[in-house]
């Protein structure tokens, strides 16, 4: 299937917006992306396509428990089986979902970059194939972004925890040259 039958038959759209299809290309080639677009503007197709069409589950890292919950509801209503992992969820809620993703029930997992370097999630992570991380609101990870979230950071390390090196997309609505340069630095 290409991105654009996908599109077509989740989302509902006959064809991408500007700049999209490039990097949506750009993630299913394997290179690391990042897209800047506007509120709204749809950066969430950026990687919720290529997560249908890529082998394992694509991770997306969110910093807002809302933003979450809301995406995840509509990947859901749209057919696209996704759930997250955040502090909503008692311990074994969070152990049922990490065990259904390894067994396969999901395409896409949201979590906070907080939860990144647990050791329950590093074993999670090693048990699956990820073949993409989706940081959303990229610009979190500058220390001159003005939501500046230091758990952002760890986000490399890790990625270097992992035995093979993931497809990275960085998205973000916000980013000065100095939060461009750092994104693409520090990831």
């Amino acid at each position: 299937m290409k991105a654009e039958a996908v599109l077509q038959e989740y989302f509902g759209f006959e064809e991408f917006r500007s700049g999209k299809k490039e990097i949506i290309e750009g993630v299913l080639g394997r290179r690391d992306v990042l897209g800047i677009m506007p509120t709204s503007g749809g950066k969430s197709l950026c990687y919720q396509i290529p997560a249908l069409l890529l082998d394992g589950i694509t991770l997306v890292i969110s910093p807002l428990i809302s933003l979450m919950k809301d995406q995840v509801d509509a990947l859901n209503e749209f057919g696209i089986p996704a759930t997250f992992i955040n502090s909503t969820l008692s311990t074994k809620e969070q152990n049922l979902r990490i065990d259904e993703s390894i067994k396969g029930k999901y395409k896409l997992i949201y979590i906070a970059p907080e939860r990144l370097n647990s050791e329950i999630f590093l074993n999670f992570a090693r048990k699956v194939k990820i073949p993409l991380v989706a940081v959303d609101e990229a610009h979190c990870i500058s220390q001159w972004g003005h939501d500046f979230r230091p758990s952002y950071r760890e986000i490399p390390k890790f990625i270097s925890s992992l035995d093979y090196r993931p497809v990275i997309g960085a998205f973000t609505a916000t980013a000065t040259e100095e939060i461009v340069e750092d994104i693409c630095k520090i990831l």
